[in-house]
């Protein structure tokens, strides 16, 4: 049966920025994160990414380079020896309403999709921000909050779900999760 994990994208995995990660060359992933990631896929979870992207509506930078962005983090990843199974990405602004933006949970509905066989409530999410919490548990999956991206400023905020599990990064994360899942690591 396959294990499932979905992340959040800026702040989890790599550096983020009130002015947006607008090119590949901006993108730098957080210390460990990229190593976290080799450790859940070599611990036998897919690991999927669900990232609200409204910089390509607000004209930030365009598909080409979102996937630049993206391929550059798969190399990094893959190198490792992890792997990414499936990058889902809201490119609307918060302006157009739509289902897939974060913290409505259309974005994790439709990697759950792609795996009927799974519970959601043994699929953990990880985020830096209150709309990734909201998303995964109206998704029915049970969330972990990171401090690093956003992670301390949603903590000081407060109106954090009862149910989420907080650590200090997307290392500290995929060590929570694999042994919550009774994984022992060789």
């Amino acid at each position: 049966m396959n294990k499932l994990v979905i992340l959040d994208r800026d702040g989890v995995i790599n550096y983020d920025s009130d002015n947006y990660i607008k090119s590949a060359e901006e993108w730098q992933p957080l210390p460990g994160s990229i190593e976290a990631i080799a450790r859940l896929t070599q611990a036998g979870f897919d690991v999927c990414i669900a990232t609200n992207q409204s910089g390509l509506a607000r004209g930030y930078f365009d598909i080409t380079e979102l996937h630049r962005m993206h391929q550059k983090m798969v190399q990094l990843i893959e190198e490792q020896g992890g792997r990414i199974t499936k990058i889902e990405f809201c490119p609307h602004s918060p302006d157009d309403n739509c289902y897939c933006r974060k913290p409505k949970p259309g974005l994790y509905q439709h990697i759950l999709s792609c795996y009927p066989d799974i519970n959601p409530a043994y699929v953990y999410t990880v985020g830096d921000s209150l709309r990734d919490l909201e998303a995964s548990i109206e998704a029915g999956c049970p969330p972990i909050l990171v401090r690093t991206g956003k992670g301390e400023r949603t903590i000081a905020k407060g109106g954090i779900p009862e149910s989420t599990v907080i650590v200090d990064d997307l290392e500290a994360a995929a060590l929570h999760i694999i042994y919550a899942n009774n994984i022992t690591e060789d």
